[in-house]
């Protein structure tokens, strides 16, 4: 009967996929089903880790963190959770075999939300971004390529770029909640209450170029992949544009996103350019 709780599971990571991220619901919706609920695990599980360091203030987050942890290694022991999330995301572990190391990177990058707030130099963000959203991208890869170690080592720096454009397009665009609510900064040697034009550029010029390098390996992706992932790439793309349209002394003052309008022509474009193939 335990095929019941699995399916209660899996359909619990997809109830917080839609509920946290409609535009990375939307993306996940448009891979192939054989791959879809993994990563539906994938995101419950990275997801509720990131509620633990960046929204349970009222609560004991550090106990909250080392309870989700042991829990996680015990479910991936027993093969088996009564926290669904963890449940659906130790069984996409092993159906995929992903990487433990990966999984304890990123634990490592979301405890240290927990009690470091400055990064004072380009090693210290660089570890902290491979944990907190590189690794998430090879284990999504691990999931695109169903076992396939050679694609898998083709597109290994592809997907790490562009989880590391992913989570700097939102450091910027978080720059304010970061800084006033959670006391963090992400960039090193900046004052993010004086943030200059140039500083704004350069960081915008990074975050290019790892999106140049991740698309080299998006056109590669097998086709049950190709085109969710695309979406998402384009999606994060209009929203650096904005950022890099809005003016560095207001960045800290609002919030900038791409309008649902806007969200449903990128994804009519897509699908034409994929009819086409010429995306």
């Amino acid at each position: 009967m335990k095929h019941l709780f699995d399916e209660l599971s899996l359909q619990s990571s997809k109830l917080v996929t839609k509920k946290y991220s409609t535009s990375f619901s939307l993306a996940v919706g448009l891979l192939s089903p054989t791959i879809r609920p993994a990563i539906y695990n994938i995101y419950g599980f990275v997801r509720l880790a990131d509620e633990i360091v960046d929204s349970f203030h009222e609560y004991p987050k550090e106990e909250l963190f080392n309870k989700f942890e042991e829990d996680y290694y015990s479910a991936l022991k027993h093969g088996i959770s009564l926290n669904p999330i963890l449940n659906a995301f130790q069984k996409t572990v092993k159906e995929y075999d992903i990487d433990a190391e990966h999984v304890s990177a990123f634990m490592s990058s979301m405890r240290a939300d927990l009690e470091k707030q400055k990064y004072e130099s380009r090693k210290e963000i660089d570890t902290y971004i491979y944990g907190s959203a590189d690794v998430v991208g090879l284990m999504c890869l691990k999931v695109f390529v169903k076992g396939d170690h050679e694609k898998y080592l083709l597109l290994k720096d592809s997907a790490m770029r562009l989880g590391s454009a992913f989570q700097k397009v939102n450091f910027l665009r978080d720059l304010k909640d970061d800084y006033e609510i959670l006391n963090r900064s992400y960039f090193p040697n900046i004052d993010l209450r004086n943030i200059t034009k140039g500083q704004k550029e350069e960081i915008v010029r990074e975050i290019k170029n790892d999106f140049e390098e991740a698309y080299k390996g998006i056109v590669k992706l097998p086709l049950e992949a190709r085109m969710g992932v695309y979406v998402a790439y384009r999606y994060y793309n209009r929203l650096l544009h904005k950022l890099e349209q809005t003016p560095s002394e207001n960045i800290m003052n609002e919030r900038i996103r791409v309008s649902d309008l806007r969200k449903l022509a990128i994804l009519g474009d897509c699908y034409i350019r994929f009819r086409l193939n010429k995306y």
